[in-house]
């Protein structure tokens, strides 16, 4: 490490208080080791700070614009507070809507329920399951995997050019990828759509917990995101930007606190008012808890300084790339390069071992949490890995033979409440597997490899 890197590290910020930051877990080899939780990218565990406040708001619970109560008062000015933070915290333009939903695919399904007719989607296939399927019932159109963030503009504009018709077109894009944690060049994308008269929705879902998104800034028509990518509990995320298109579409979900007036008619059945705010795709009782963890969430991470919180994962990340890079046997995947900035996600293959197996050796004999497979982003790892879907077979089988292409793929990732000592322990772990072999033996249980008893 140099001398500037490790003038820039005596900066950083602590890690942030997160749940569960001293639990212990058994080892197979004996004793118990504090849970080294590296597995971000599918749920961040919860910041205290997030906890602490629902804790304080607990007990005063009550409906949501449905009660005249002191406590549903209450809860109804919660709910609303946490919508302007989050939209604060997005840098929201002033006629924007934000809806809280259930997660992120929940989000980019309300948008593809409220899409003009006949409107166009145009979509890599390097996104998330979350915003690669959505858009079935759409013209959708699927791009091919970019090489470089400026292949990607260019791909993205040859497709709008070539497009059936003038008519309505949205491009759904991620901030960052959830198997290779790089960063996709949103602003530019945005404005090539719009150029070409399209709309773009930015998944961030993996962007958001890492790095400030500004609605404004970026250009972009819609934002989505995750609570539990936040530091925030399970069940609820965020659909934020233009109103038009969502005002015109058809309630998400029909029912109580969407509907403005409903009368019965003479011919036995009834007339329908929907309101016109985001309330019309806010069927039901609202989740109220979940708005106010992602608020307290927003504030948090605003609070603690996103320069901060940046510099010390940007540290992190230079720590796994440094230990992985003097691991022959491992290979980390990437669409546009190893200098490409990126969030702390990285994942990898390494050379004659099942990653089913090396995950559970990891978990087992490290207490290191990791994920294995491929993501629920099928297209784009099979592009990076070179492979079509097939059965891995025993975890205790090599996956791939030394010069074979591998099936699946290993994915660490971190972020705010990480402690050095975790991705330290992580890069000691891969040294030692991949040097002398798990320690222990593995079978096939349900599809996932395990200790063997």
């Amino acid at each position: 490490m140099s001398v500037s890197t490790v003038a820039s590290v005596q900066t950083v910020c602590a890690p942030l208080a997160v749940l569960g930051r001293d639990v212990t877990v058994p080892l197979v080899t004996g004793g118990e080791v504090t849970y080294a939780a590296l597995d971000y990218a599918a749920s961040a565990p919860a910041l205290q700070r997030v906890w602490d406040d629902v804790a304080a708001y607990a007990p005063y619970y009550g409906s949501v614009h449905r009660g005249a109560g002191y406590l549903s008062q209450l809860s109804t000015d919660l709910f609303e507070n946490a919508r302007r933070t989050v939209t604060e915290f997005l840098d929201c333009r002033d006629d924007d809507q934000l809806i809280f939903t259930r997660s992120t695919t929940d989000s980019l399904n309300l948008l593809a329920a409220a899409l003009p007719a006949d409107c166009q989607v145009f979509v890599f296939e390097t996104e998330h399951h979350a915003s690669l399927l959505p858009w079935q019932d759409a013209q959708v159109s699927y791009l091919d995997a970019p090489r470089t963030p400026g292949q990607a503009v260019e791909t993205l504009e040859k497709a709008l050019a070539g497009r059936d018709s003038h008519g309505p077109a949205l491009v759904c894009v991620t901030g960052a990828s959830n198997v290779t944690g790089e960063l996709w060049p949103v602003r530019e994308l945005a404005a090539a759509a719009h150029s070409y008269g399209a709309r773009i929705v930015l998944d961030a879902a993996q962007l958001a917990p890492h790095h400030p998104v500004s609605v404004r800034e970026l250009d972009v028509d819609w934002v989505a995101f995750s609570g539990h990518k936040l530091y925030a509990p399970f069940g609820s995320g965020v659909l934020a930007g233009r109103a038009d298109w969502l005002r015109a579409a058809d309630p998400y979900l029909a029912g109580g606190g969407a509907s403005r007036k409903v009368t019965r008619r003479e011919d036995g059945g009834v007339d329908v008012e929907w309101h016109d705010s985001a309330a019309r795709h806010e069927a039901g009782s609202p989740n109220v808890i979940g708005a106010y963890s992602i608020a307290s969430a927003c504030k948090a991470l605003t609070e603690a300084g996103f320069d901060s919180l940046v510099a010390r994962e940007q540290h992190l990340i230079e720590k796994v790339r440094e230990g992985l890079a003097g691991v022959p046997e491992v290979r980390v995947l990437s669409l546009f390069g190893d200098d490409a900035p990126r969030v702390g996600v990285l994942s990898f293959v390494v050379e004659g071992w099942n990653s089913s197996h090396f995950a559970a050796a990891l978990s087992a004999e490290y207490g290191i949490g990791v994920r294995d497979g491929l993501f629920c982003a099928h297209p784009l790892v099979r592009t990076l890995l070179g492979s079509d879907p097939q059965s891995q077979g025993e975890c205790g089988a090599p996956e791939a033979a030394p010069g074979e292409k591998s099936l699946n793929a290993i994915r660490v990732s971190f972020g705010a409440g990480t402690p050095d000592e975790h991705v330290e322990r992580f890069v000691k772990a891969v040294k030692e597997l991949v040097a002398d072999g798990a320690k222990w033996t593995y079978r096939t249980e349900d599809g996932r490899c395990v200790p063997a008893v």
